[in-house]
């Protein structure tokens, strides 16, 4: 009788815990406070928000081309999220979307302890603002994004190639570069010399 009681009495602790699960209500508002503080700021500025299923304290927000440079200062400068760090900067390409270049910004607050995502959807040979302005890491990144998806960074010091020879021609990380390349350099199998030749 006394374990019948027991188990009745942790079934309903079971059932109370399960109806009331903090990881997905904490999922559901993450990064709420700095999407509803872009979109008072930059009506119109994002596309869509979303929080990373395996880390709570992540977000990554898409946000349209002209505004990145204004959101990226903003979230820096702001008292509240002092998001002062760019940890890194790269693309993506998707060439079966209508904007098949997305790149990605990851931000950190080192004061607060939280991270963003900034996504920019953008189409090929679309040129986008500058943040090494903002952040002087952003100079080599963006040189590294230009050389190997050819996305121009309008209002750069220095851009160019940092990777590949300046005379390259194309960029190997887009889609449309066929894996064996496209014949910028061939090299031919050295004759082995025999002994006694």
């Amino acid at each position: 009788m006394a374990d019948e009681s027991v188990q009745g009495e942790n079934s309903e602790v079971e059932e109370e815990t399960s109806e009331k699960n903090p990881e997905e209500d904490s999922k559901e508002d993450v990064g709420k406070d700095i999407l509803d503080f872009l979109e008072a700021k930059f009506s119109g500025s994002t596309f869509d928000a979303e929080a990373f299923s395996d880390f709570e304290d992540e977000l990554s927000i898409t946000i349209k081309p002209d505004s990145i440079e204004e959101v990226a200062l903003l979230l820096r400068d702001d008292e509240v999220f002092k998001f002062t760090m760019l940890v890194d900067l790269t693309a993506t390409h998707y060439p079966d979307d209508d904007l098949p270049l997305h790149l990605i910004y990851q931000l950190y607050s080192i004061e607060r302890n939280r991270r963003v995502r900034l996504k920019v959807k953008l189409q090929e040979e679309q040129s986008i603002p500058t943040l090494s302005n903002l952040w002087s890491s952003a100079n080599w990144m963006e040189r590294e994004v230009f050389d190997l998806f050819g996305i121009d960074f309008s209002g750069h010091p220095d851009l160019r190639r940092i990777l590949l020879p300046d005379d390259w021609g194309s960029h190997p990380m887009l889609k449309s570069y066929p894996i064996e390349g496209k014949g910028e350099r061939v090299y031919e199998k050295p004759q082995r010399k025999e002994i006694g030749e």
